[in-house]
């Protein structure tokens, strides 16, 4: 292991942030491996330049983005690449840059290291720059002769911040005196499970429902009135899978619900916004009819999209006639539709900040 873990954040920009950039592209740094590159290619990553971002520029893949992006994880594990430093040496500090990503930043990140003696380094096929593909078996088996999972651990996992101006950069200083050559840096979904009622959408008892309830044929509860959230997807696509848990909501979950999705443009959405949702009944199409939902439960239901094929950007959520959901999941695809809608948010930068031994 490492001669000790990271010490915490800092506040301001610390010391090590004037320090060479041992993983920079400028000074010889390259990506090894990256278990995804959907969006945008790990080797971002490496760039000398701050992030940026360009409005109207795509890729058959979606919004053109200044860093590494992988698409949403839906298969067990985490998503992880490995760095070959430029210049061997002491590493005094990290800086994850989540420069203008805050709404599909990584939730949590931990860093790793190893030192191979250049002579000693396993061979590593070269890699090439990609977008819109995952690792292939082929390559999972070469860089597994690293044996990446057994690396010190320069950084803990730690949850980070989004890429607010004043928030962006994630500094980890390191005090170990050990050199370097690589790096493991690793990211975690956010996906997680309520930690109590407070962790959900709760709504308050509606006033005018009758004083004496009654259902339908179908057992659906006959209420006058609703609750209902829209929703913009992270990405545009296919939805095949609904999850609605209401965990902890034991007296208080809504008696049913349903989902529906709509593709609305920019421009659409924005007089969407100031018309309060008064969206034309015709723009919607189910995605979940309406549902009977167990208190304290997870529910996994299929949607009705698989059949129909329909891409949607937005979705909206009503439960009937109150109470409260811990979380609601949307599963799917992805699809290039995402041009009718810039997005707003590059991806992170990484750098690697390190003084240098009087012989290296």
């Amino acid at each position: 292991m490492a001669d000790s873990p990271r010490e915490g954040k800092v506040a301001r920009p610390p010391d090590f942030t004037q320090l060479i950039d041992l993983a920079s592209e400028f000074v010889g740094g390259k990506i090894l491996f990256a278990t995804d590159d959907f969006f945008a290619p790990a080797e971002n990553l490496l760039k000398r330049d701050n992030p940026s971002f360009k409005e109207h520029e795509y890729t058959e893949f979606g919004k053109w983005m200044d860093g590494w992006q992988t698409r949403r994880k839906r298969i067990p594990g985490h998503d992880w690449c490995v760095v070959q430093l430029g210049i061997q040496g002491v590493i005094r500090g990290f800086d994850v840059d989540t420069s203008y990503f805050t709404g599909d930043h990584a939730p949590r990140v931990s860093i790793q290291a190893a030192n191979f003696e250049e002579d000693r380094q396993p061979e590593i096929p070269q890699r090439e720059v990609r977008t819109g593909a995952a690792a292939t078996p082929e390559e999972f088996e070469a860089i597994s002769e690293l044996k990446s999972d057994d690396w010190s651990c320069l950084v803990a996992m730690t949850e980070l911040t989004p890429g607010n101006p004043a928030s962006s950069h994630n500094y980890f200083p390191v005090t170990s005196q050990q050199t370097w050559s690589h790096i493991r840096l690793n990211i975690f979904p956010g996906v997680g499970t309520a930690k109590s009622m407070a962790d959900g959408w709760e709504t308050a008892r509606r006033l005018d429902r009758p004083p004496i309830l009654e259902n339908d044929e179908n057992g659906i509860l006959l209420v006058p009135g609703c609750e209902w959230a829209v929703f913009r997807l992270a990405h545009p696509g296919v939805i095949t899978q609904i999850e609605i848990d209401t965990k902890y909501f034991k007296g208080n979950s809504p008696e049913s619900c349903k989902v529906d999705g709509c593709i609305l443009t920019t421009q659409e959405e924005e007089d969407m916004v100031r018309q309060k949702w008064d969206l034309p009944g015709h723009k919607w199409k189910p995605l979940l009819p309406v549902t009977k939902l167990k208190p304290d439960e997870m529910h996994v239901l299929d949607s009705l999209t698989p059949e129909l094929q329909d891409v949607i950007t937005h979705a909206k959520f009503t439960i009937t006639p109150d109470g409260g959901v811990s979380r609601l999941r949307l599963k799917g695809f992805p699809s290039s539709i995402c041009l009718l809608r810039p997005r707003e948010k590059p991806m992170m930068r990484f750098s690697v900040k390190a003084g240098f031994r009087a012989n290296l």
